[in-house]
């Protein structure tokens, strides 16, 4: 059976070369990440693998409070496979760590018990403050962030989470449970069409009011420009490359250009699903959620101010590789 790597652990790390197997159980995707830990301290780790799956952990069930039981078997199925990989690449060690769908979900605690007695494989519920921090590690190492304050923004299928930081501090950070596939599921619930009008205003006033303490924090903190991570971003990224990019090609910060991101916008606000899944890079599986996270990113911007965007392929697992070698 394969153990959970619990801090704890890092005196093994005085034994290196350790392979370490992190995995991230997002809303919609599960990551994972094989390293080689170095020898000696001050190096990098090697990297071994990295994979993804589209999960959809939260579809059909994150806004009723359940994982629904199409997407906890893709789960297990998913897990599974991960822990065949981790076997092939002699991992010794694992981390893995859920967030936003298993952290609300009645079952939630039921499927970290099965995942266990399936794979293995020991899963983590983290808190939203903590799942903050993670991803504000994992940014920073891929996007030099310097002295000045800068905005951070995650959208997961869950929870969107906020961190206003710079190179050394977290400034503010909050996560808020909106993410993209409870907008769709509240704003866009029949996305075959467009989105219509009234919805993507619907959408607006909602993120006004639930997104206050982001409005205070930015009027304070005036973060000078916006690093996002994820799913989402990553798909932004595609749209402006004109063409889905293999997880080999994608760089640890891409710059993203205010003008495709707003010529991006308005196509997702435009076009019904089929036209969306003809659009150069787009993912199949973010062709409907891509349009309410859209909106969200759109307030954000107007909120802020801010037009110098980044995309960072780094977050969650990334920090969490970030802290144990810290």
């Amino acid at each position: 059976m394969l153990r959970k790597l619990s801090m704890t652990d890092d005196k093994s790390m005085t034994h290196l070369p350790t392979r370490l197997a992190l995995i991230d159980l997002g809303t919609n995707t599960f990551h994972l990440l094989i390293v080689e830990l170095p020898a000696a301290p001050g190096n990098k780790p090697r990297e071994l693998l990295r994979t993804k799956a589209g999960v959809r952990l939260g579809e059909g069930g994150i806004s009723q409070g359940e994982i629904a039981p199409a997407a906890y078997a893709r789960a297990l199925h998913t897990l599974a496979g991960f822990r065949e990989e981790i076997e092939l690449h002699q991992a010794t060690q694992v981390k893995a760590t859920a967030t936003s769908a298993m952290r609300v979900a009645r079952n939630g605690p039921e499927l970290v018990a099965d995942i266990l007695e399936q794979t293995g494989i020991q899963v983590e519920v983290i808190g939203g403050a903590r799942e903050a921090e993670l991803i504000a590690a994992g940014i920073r190492q891929a996007v030099p962030l310097g002295a000045v304050p800068h905005l951070l923004m995650d959208i997961g299928g869950g929870s969107v989470e906020f961190i206003i930081a710079n190179a050394d501090t977290i400034f503010w950070k909050q996560s808020f449970e909106i993410g993209a596939q409870r907008l769709l599921d509240q704003f866009f619930p029949d996305p075959s069409g467009t989105m219509p009008a009234d919805a993507v205003q619907a959408e607006q006033a909602y993120l006004a009011q639930v997104l206050a303490p982001l409005a205070a924090a930015v009027a304070e903190l005036r973060p000078v420009a916006l690093v996002g991570a994820s799913g989402s971003f990553d798909s932004l990224g595609d749209l402006q490359a004109g063409r889905v990019r293999p997880e080999a090609e994608v760089p640890p910060a891409t710059p993203l250009a205010l003008e495709s991101f707003r010529r991006s916008h308005q196509q997702l606000l435009s076009l019904n699903h089929a036209g969306r899944l003809a659009l150069p890079g787009m993912f199949p599986m973010r062709a409907d959620m891509l349009v309410v996270a859209s909106v969200l990113l759109d307030y954000v911007l107007m909120l802020s101010g801010i037009t110098q965007l980044t995309a960072s392929a780094y977050a969650l697992k990334e920090g969490l590789l970030a802290e144990m070698l810290g």
